[in-house]
């Protein structure tokens, strides 16, 4: 994943969004109420989005035999991230915006995609030992990565600045930062980005930011709240869903624009594995082209991290 998180304010947020869900009535498995809502929910039901798509006969028979035969896709998730993929208010179905991009891409093949919950340190050895066919769970296409497994990239993340409804502190960007108190988790990529920035701040002879680091979102969210710092800096998709359910989306907002700092997500693959990687990656590109792609991210309001095409590697 991008940066560095303790399992304690994840399982924390986890609790809190599955609490959210079902007070909203359901999932994207149309599990009871989603026709009553009066405005969109956290937790978007798109049953009717993927029942349309209609399977592709060129690149399902592009598939190994071995997926055509069993007309399954088994993937590996680490299924605890909100919103990218976690488990709906029953505990035991997967979803989240991977998990209905899955799906997607598992329709236009011909195939339904069966999901193994597993250690995010274990993903990888899985798809080497042929455990699993493909994972997708928030992990980055590094270089690193690449020497061991291949990736369809699917998704660009990166730092987002979260900030209180209405905006009252006038944040539209990093360079707004400069002389705000700015709160991020301690050792992550954020804290980093943050005394970069609070540099080039003093470098233009602007005020620094102060930079308040601790323990989990939660604390940052209540300082937040209680406008005792005026942003938080997080990764794109947690801020943005952290935004829609936090006091029922009325405590926080995202500024808008690109993920700073930006990385590919993406889907991997065992290195002997190229036929279905392929597959896949025209599958996935096929849902950009037609929109399908954007719908789904658009739905759970993570649209700022589109990408436009569905590379191989495209990680740095």
């Amino acid at each position: 994943m991008s940066s560095p998180r303790s399992r304690a304010w994840q399982v924390a947020l986890l609790g809190g969004l599955l609490a959210f869900a079902t007070a909203c009535g359901g999932g994207p498995d149309g599990a009871g109420g989603g026709q009553q809502q009066q405005k969109p929910s956290a937790v978007p039901d798109n049953t009717a989005l993927l029942g349309a798509i209609k399977a592709d006969p060129q690149l399902a028979g592009a598939l190994p035999p071995a997926v055509a035969q069993a007309k399954t896709l088994r993937l590996a998730s680490n299924i605890q991230s909100a919103p990218n993929n976690f488990y709906a208010a029953d505990g035991k179905t997967p979803i989240g915006y991977e998990v209905d991009l899955a799906k997607a891409v598992g329709a236009k093949l011909g195939v339904t995609v069966a999901y193994q919950d597993l250690a995010f340190g274990s993903l990888i050895t899985s798809l080497q030992s042929g455990r699993v066919d493909l994972t997708m769970a928030a992990m980055n296409d590094t270089k690193e990565r690449q020497q061991q497994i291949d990736f369809v990239d699917y998704f660009s993340s990166g730092i987002t600045i979260m900030i209180r409804k209405g905006n009252p502190d006038g944040i539209t960007g990093p360079d707004t930062l400069c002389g705000k108190n700015v709160a991020v988790v301690q050792g992550t990529s954020h804290q980093k980005f943050a005394a970069a920035q609070s540099a080039k701040c003093t470098q233009a002879g602007k005020p620094a930011i102060t930079v308040t680091a601790t323990d989990s979102d939660n604390q940052n969210q209540n300082q937040l709240r209680t406008g005792r710092v005026a942003a938080i800096l997080n990764d794109l998709p947690s801020a943005v869903y952290i935004s829609r359910t936090a006091g029922d989306g009325k405590f926080f907002e995202v500024v808008p624009g690109q993920p700073i700092e930006g990385g590919r997500y993406g889907m991997g693959f065992a290195k002997n594995n190229s036929k279905l990687r392929d597959a896949v990656k025209q599958a996935l590109q096929s849902l950009v082209t037609d929109g399908t792609y954007g719908k789904i991210l658009q739905s759970w309001g993570v649209e700022q991290g589109a990408i436009k095409e569905a590379a191989v590697n495209g990680g740095s």
